[in-house]
């Protein structure tokens, strides 16, 4: 999906100047999306076609004063920032959007990048994803198809049997699954087994029916941003303009284009998509600016463990040498209000959570 930036002009808003709690500064901070964090500032950003025109950084009070005198867009994206995010049912659980989340990785595959082969045969990777379960995870996410960068696609017949085990296996003991897929056959198989979400790296455009299936289906979905397909994604992947805007701008036309085919937009979340058709440099910008995404209106996912930029950054470690760069980036996302965090090490990952929830607590504990 091509969208034209050079007709564009564009406001964006991005909540910055974290405050460690809102007590004393009554009009001078503003609730992150119904979460557990406190801000002092929006950087404002005006961008024409790809160029940065400028870049603003107003405090809360100044910008509440004047945002009748926006533009529409930014006063929407303000509401959507300030607004918290209903909770998501997935099939037997419910998965608040208060706090950030930990979602398990269940790979039932011989080629993914990190733990490819680990888990081939059902029974495993059911073992797998109930100790996910137990160690804190509040879904667990089961894919059958790499998409590592150079992966080739998996015909859907033998996706199906890599994860419809698993996925009903894990279902049928309550566990809040999802099913990581672009196929709208492996989606349907996978809802009618028990499976809650739709994980699609493509954001529902690599196949044709795969829209109609989630909006049938009424559940919620993750919509991924991407550059290209897996094959092809990671040769020098290139954006008009600064990539932070340009993924913003794709995730809201495909969050329309979902709205419109019917998909309730409380059960939408949008993922940045990291290492899918971005350089490092893009990764790290996409990082640092997360928090702009809350101006969508949607919860925001995070998938960043083990990616190869931890590699790159870090002496070329090895994908299953990547763990204390992985938890550094799903703090990073906790930080900036994302909501679900997609790991393979999860409890390592439910432990730095606990940690920083526990500072949050203590934070936001009113002073006696």
């Amino acid at each position: 999906m091509h969208i034209d930036r050079q007709a564009m002009s564009r406001i964006y808003l991005r909540p910055t100047g974290f405050v460690d709690a809102p007590f004393g500064h009554d009009g001078k901070v503003a609730r992150l999306a119904g979460g557990m964090l406190w801000f002092s500032a929006v950087e404002i950003t005006r961008v024409e076609g790809a160029r940065l025109v400028s870049s603003e950084l107003v405090s809360i009070e100044r910008l509440e004063q004047g945002i009748g005198d926006m533009a529409g867009e930014a006063q929407t994206a303000w509401g959507r920032i300030v607004a918290g995010r209903a909770a998501l049912t997935v099939g037997p659980r419910t998965v608040r959007l208060d706090q950030p989340q930990v979602v398990g990785i269940v790979n039932v595959t011989p080629d993914s990048f990190s733990d490819g082969g680990c888990h081939q045969d059902a029974a495993g990777a059911a073992e797998a994803g109930h100790a996910m379960a137990a160690a804190g995870a509040a879904i667990v996410d089961v894919g059958g198809e790499s998409t590592r960068p150079g992966a080739k696609p998996v015909w859907e017949g033998d996706e199906l049997k890599r994860v419809l085990p698993v996925a009903r296996q894990l279902s049928r003991s309550g566990t809040a699954v999802s099913i990581d897929t672009r196929k709208a056959a492996v989606m349907e198989a996978a809802l009618a087994s028990g499976v809650g979400l739709v994980n699609d790296v493509s954001a529902l455009t690599y196949d044709d029916r795969s829209m109609e299936v989630v909006a049938k289906a009424d559940c919620p979905v993750v919509l991924m941003h991407h550059q290209g397909l897996p094959e092809t994604m990671q040769q020098a992947p290139h954006y008009d303009g600064p990539v932070l805007f340009e993924v913003y701008d794709w995730l809201e036309a495909r969050i329309e284009a979902a709205v419109a085919a019917g998909v309730d937009r409380s059960r939408i979340v949008v993922d940045p998509g990291i290492g899918f058709g971005k350089n490092v440099q893009h990764n790290l910008q996409l990082l640092n600016g997360l928090s702009l995404f809350h101006g969508l209106g949607c919860a925001v996912m995070l998938g960043a463990s083990r990616k190869r930029m931890i590699g790159a950054l870090s002496g070329e470690a090895a994908a299953d040498q990547r763990l204390a760069g992985s938890i550094a980036l799903a703090l990073k996302g906790a930080e900036q209000g994302v909501q679900l965090l997609r790991v393979h090490d999860v409890p390592e990952t439910v432990q730095a959570l606990k940690i920083w929830r526990g500072l949050r607590d203590a934070a936001l504990t009113p002073p006696a």
